[in-house]
C-alpha cells in the first residue's frame, strides 16, 4: 500500500555542523566529516572525503552524529543534483540534512525514495541573500512524498535497485586500480627513470640520453573549444557531440553534454576533437581539471584539446598532463577568474623520451586505458537502466 507522507514522517532529520575552520585542533582524522563537494552524482557512497573530525569534535558534536545508511541531501548551495548514503556513522556540514529511518522504513527504499524526487527538491528553494539556493530543515520535512508502507516491498525495491549500484561500485573499484596502475607504471618510467633499459642509458642534467624537452605546440595539435550561440535554435539537436568544461570533472569522456548542428559547427570557434585526446580546463571552477576522450567530441571555449595525431603517445600525453597540471596551472593569468589560454599550453615543455621506450609504454598501457573505457560503458548502461526502472518501482508501475 502506498500513501501520502512527508519526508519528516520517515524518520529524524539531522542538520549536520561544520567546526570553527580557525580552530585547527577540530580537524584531524578520526571521523568521517562529508560536505556537498565530497558527494559524487555517480556514487551511491562517499568514501573519500576532504577533511575529517578530531575526536575532540566528534564529541563536541555528538547530537549530529548520523548512523550508517543515513540519506544525506545537500539543502544549501546546489540542490537537487546529488545525495549520498552514510557509508558508516559520521557528521556532516550544516548544508546537508541527513534522515535516519524510523523502524517503518527500509534505509536502502528510502535512498532510491528521495533519489527519485531529488530533481523535485528545486522546487522548494527559498534563496539566500546571495543567491544560492537553500531549503530549511523546517521545509524540508514538510515535503509531500508518496511512499510504500509495506516493509518487506519496501526491501524488495532497495535489494533490487542497489544491484544496479554494487555492480557500479564494483566498476568504479576497478577504473580506480586501473588508473593507479597506469599512473604508477608512468611514474616509475618518467619520473624515477626506471624504464626498461635504463641501467645502460647515459643519464645527462637529469634527462636520459636521446630524451628531450620539448615545447607540446611543437609536438602536437592544440585546440581551443567554442559554443555556437544559444539564440540559434538551429545551431542546437543535431548529430555533432558538444561538452562544456564540467564534463572534464570525469576521468574520461564517454558521452556528450549536448549535441550541435553542422550549421552550427561551421559558425563557431569550436573544433572537433578526435577520439584519445588529452583536454584540460582553462579557466573557472574547473582550472587545471584533465580528462581523455574515448569519443570524438567538440568542446567550448574553456576547454583545450592536445591532440597526438601520430597516436602512438596517446597515453604517455594524457598522463604526463595529469603528472603536471599544477605547474601549467601555476602560469594562469587573472584576478578572481584565474585562466590559463592555449599559449600557455602551447609553450609548455613536455619530455619526449625514445621512439622505443614510447612503444613499450604504449604496449603496456593501451589495455589499461581499454578497460577503464570498457568498465565506464558498462557504468553508463547500468546506470541508464537503474534509472528506467526507478520511478516505475517507486510509482508502483513495476511490482517486485
Amino acid at each position: 500500500m502506498r500513501k501520502t507522507i512527508t519526508i519528516g514522517d520517515l524518520g529524524t532529520i539531522i542538520t549536520g555542523k561544520t567546526p570553527p575552520t580557525t580552530n585547527k585542533n577540530y580537524y584531524g582524522d578520526y571521523a568521517v566529516f562529508i560536505k556537498p563537494t565530497d558527494i559524487s552524482e555517480q556514487c551511491k557512497f562517499t568514501y573519500e572525503t576532504e577533511e575529517m573530525y578530531s575526536k575532540l569534535a566528534a564529541e563536541k558534536y555528538e547530537s549530529s552524529l548520523i548512523p550508517k545508511g543515513a540519506i544525506c541531501v545537500p539543502c544549501i548551495g546546489t540542490i537537487g543534483t546529488k545525495m549520498t548514503m552514510a557509508p558508516c556513522d559520521c557528521y556532516t556540514n550544516q548544508s546537508i540534512n541527513s534522515i535516519v529511518c524510523n523502524e517503518n522504513y527500509d534505509n536502502e527504499y528510502v535512498y532510491y525514495l528521495i533519489k527519485d524526487f531529488l530533481p523535485g527538491l528545486k522546487a522548494y528553494n527559498l534563496g539566500t541573500a546571495s543567491g544560492r539556493e537553500y531549503v530549511s530543515k523546517s521545509n524540508f520535512e514538510k515535503i509531500e512524498l508518496v511512499a510504500e508502507q509495506d516493509k518487506t516491498i519496501q526491501k524488495k525495491i532497495g535489494e533490487f535497485l542497489s544491484r544496479y549500484d554494487s555492480l557500479i561500485e564494483n566498476y568504479q573499484k576497478q577504473i580506480k586500480l586501473l588508473e593507479e596502475a597506469a599512473q604508477r607504471l608512468y611514474k616509475e618510467w618518467f619520473v624515477d627513470l626506471h624504464f626498461p633499459g635504463h641501467e645502460n642509458t647515459l643519464i645527462i642534467d637529469g634527462v636520459p640520453e636521446g630524451w628531450e624537452y620539448r615545447k607540446i605546440g611543437d609536438v602536437y595539435k592544440t585546440v581551443l573549444g567554442g559554443t555556437p550561440s544559444r539564440a540559434k535554435s538551429n545551431y542546437w539537436g543535431g548529430d555533432i557531440p558538444w561538452i562544456n568544461s564540467g564534463e572534464i570533472n570525469k576521468l574520461r569522456i564517454i558521452q556528450a553534454s549536448e549535441m550541435i548542428t553542422q550549421e552550427g559547427y561551421d559558425n563557431s570557434s569550436t573544433k572537433l576533437m578526435p577520439v584519445h585526446t588529452t583536454i584540460l580546463a582553462i579557466t573557472g571552477a574547473t582550472l587545471g581539471q584533465v580528462s581523455y576522450t574515448e569519443i570524438e567530441t567538440c568542446a567550448n571555449q574553456s576547454v583545450v584539446g592536445i591532440i597526438d595525431e601520430t597516436n602512438q603517445t596517446n597515453e604517455y600525453l594524457y598522463l604526463y598532463i595529469n603528472d603536471n597540471i599544477l605547474s601549467i596551472v601555476n602560469k594562469a593569468t587573472g584576478g578572481a577568474q584565474q585562466h590559463i589560454n592555449k599559449d600557455i599550453v602551447n609553450d609548455y615543455n613536455i619530455l619526449i623520451p625514445v621512439q622505443n621506450v614510447l612503444a613499450l609504454f604504449k604496449e603496456r598501457t593501451t589495455p589499461l586505458f581499454k578497460l577503464i573505457k570498457d568498465y565506464l560503458n558498462s557504468i553508463q548502461s547500468l546506470t541508464e537502466a537503474r534509472d528506467r526502472l526507478l520511478p516505475r518501482l517507486m510509482s508502483g508501475d513495476i511490482k517486485v
